[in-house]
């Protein structure tokens, strides 16, 4: 790799996909990786929102493709892989971005709601990104997988109750280390972003107590929410040729949160 390469954070001719691409924070990665030259499969539980992303691409004059999956199962996430690689032939980049939180006290949570979390937070991650490395393992070309992990990886929180979501987080981010350690030899890269709360729809249960959001910026040194086009610049230089030396990293873009 010559310095010019390892200094591009672009992603010319590289395929890249990515769950919960409908919405929120998938959403503004799958745009940035498009803006970065990437053609992007936007993958989604929800169908039309997944399609009405990729129409938003192909009209910014980039090429993608949308596809329903349901992450934690395994035969939708085999046949999403296998649209992919139908539509385009090859795939260097996923993101797992989809997930989903049910924030109840722990001593009420029906075991359903645990498993509903743990199903798409930590099963659906493993499962895509297995099928995902199956096919960059066969081309031997390497690739990268960027997961979206989250602060509460890392912290008890103490605001309210999430224990699902919390437990699904940091096993999120041990799971990337241990994908890294294990494909580093195949040049596949495996990191994550650990994101603070972040201003999409999937805060909206949290934005109805106005006093709350006061208390989550007063933790935030930075005193705000982040914005999910942050989430997506470290997203791209994850993927991309500038992170060539990086894998099992987890990056925090949290305003200064866990330094703390």
């Amino acid at each position: 790799m010559n310095i010019k390469d390892a200094v591009s954070f672009r992603l010319d001719g590289k395929v890249a996909a990515v769950t919960g691409g409908g919405s929120g924070i998938g959403r503004a990665i799958a745009h940035a990786f498009a803006q970065a030259g990437a053609w992007v499969a936007i993958l989604d539980r929800d169908e039309m929102k997944a399609v009405a992303v990729a129409r938003e691409i192909v009209k910014l004059g980039q090429q993608s493709f949308a596809a329903a999956v349901d992450v934690g199962n395994e035969a939708e996430v085999e046949r999403a892989i296998g649209a992919v690689m139908n539509e385009v032939g090859g795939l260097d980049i996923l993101v797992n971005s989809a997930g989903t939180a049910i924030r109840k006290p722990s001593a009420e949570l029906p075991l359903e709601d645990w498993d509903k979390v743990m199903a798409v937070n930590v099963t659906g991650t493993f499962l895509m990104s297995r099928h995902a490395a199956r096919v960059m393992l066969a081309a031997g070309k390497g690739g990268s997988i960027v997961n979206v992990a989250s602060i509460m990886g890392f912290s008890g929180g103490g605001l309210y109750p999430n224990i699902s979501y919390q437990t699904s987080k940091g096993a999120v981010v041990n799971m990337t280390r241990a994908l890294a350690v294990e494909w580093a030899k195949d040049n596949i890269r495996v990191n994550a972003i650990a994101p603070q709360w972040v201003n999409t729809p999937f805060i909206d249960g949290l934005r109805e107590k106005p006093d709350l959001i006061e208390r989550i910026k007063a933790m935030v040194p930075m005193g705000r929410l982040a914005e999910p086009e942050e989430i997506a610049g470290a997203a791209v230089f994850l993927a991309s040729p500038a992170a060539s030396m990086v894998t099992g990293h987890i990056l925090a873009v949290d305003g200064g949160f866990l330094a703390q």
